[in-house]
Parts: C-alpha cells; structure tokens; sequence
C-alpha cells in the first residue's frame, strides 16, 4: 500500500548527519516509529519524502535542516544566574529539562558555565544540521476515523484492548 495523507505508518529507521557515519539515533532492533501523516508527528522533510514510499520500501532520505529541526537561532540562547542550577553537577554539553513560559517541557544544552553564570541553549541539538535517515517502511494502512480525528494511533503496541495507550 502506498503512503498517503491519512496513512498509519510504522518504519525502521538510522539517523546520521548527512554526510557522516556515526548514528545519531536508531530504532533497529527495537518498537518500529508509528505515525499518522499529515498530523506534523515528524519532521515535514521527513514526512514529505516518506509519501513517494510504500510498504517494503527502503530508502537513504536527506533532509535539509530548514526541513528537519529548523536553522539554528542566535537569539535562543540566554544566561542566567548560577543559583537557578543549584545542586546540578554542570557540564558542558549537557541537556537539561525544565518549564516553559506556558508550562511545557523545554529541552536546554549547557553551552558554557562560570561561578556566576550558565549559558544555555534552547536550539534543538540537531538544528542547523543536514540530516540522513536511512528507512524501511515496515507497516502502511488508512487510519480509522477516530484515528484520524484524535491523532493517537489506536490498539498498537502489545496491548489488545484497543485502549490506544501505546
């Protein structure tokens, strides 16, 4: 079955940096990635190249990083004071979790740290990065109405209540 708007699709994936050979991210060997298209679930480069494939179909997607997670944005980095970390071990590089504005979970990088300040980094770690995913198309079927409606896919995972908690 082709891919189409409104496709349950569940693929095998590696991510590199384009170009590079070390994985960045992989889910062989594991839960294939479930999605329903047109529902922005993934990256839209993704995504996009995605709907060319049908079930069985393996594939090298290049994604540009305007496709992906976005350029790299100057403005979204910020300092703050050293005791708003207090009882953190600090390193560079490090990823820490924390609230937003409007109460969602933000995803921060230490870029720098000295005994009065931390720089952080509110970029995704992969933004401004050329990226390649190296696919398999594992599963392709229309998505129910309530699917399709609600955005979660229904009855997957190893739960057969259809309680569409995986």
């Amino acid at each position: 079955m082709a891919i189409e708007n409104n496709s349950v699709v569940s693929i095998e994936y590696d991510l590199t940096e384009k170009g590079a050979s070390e994985i960045l991210d992989s889910n062989k060997g594991q839960a294939p990635l479930e999605f329903i298209t047109g529902k922005s679930q993934i990256i839209p480069g993704l995504e996009e190249k995605l709907m060319e494939l049908s079930k069985g179909d393996e594939q090298s997607i290049d994604v540009a990083a305007a496709d992906a997670y976005g350029d790299i944005n100057p403005e979204a980095v910020d300092t703050l004071p050293k005791e708003q970390f207090a009882g953190l071990e600090l390193a560079e590089g490090m990823q820490l979790y924390g609230q937003g504005e409007n109460g969602e979970t933000v995803m921060v990088t230490v870029k720098s740290f000295n005994d009065q300040s931390v720089t952080i980094d509110y970029n995704h770690p992969l933004a401004g990065k050329d990226l390649t995913f190296n696919v398999k198309v594992l599963d392709v079927r229309e998505a129910t109405p309530d699917e399709v409606l609600s955005g979660q896919i229904q009855g997957s995972g190893n739960c057969d209540t259809g309680c569409g908690c995986h």
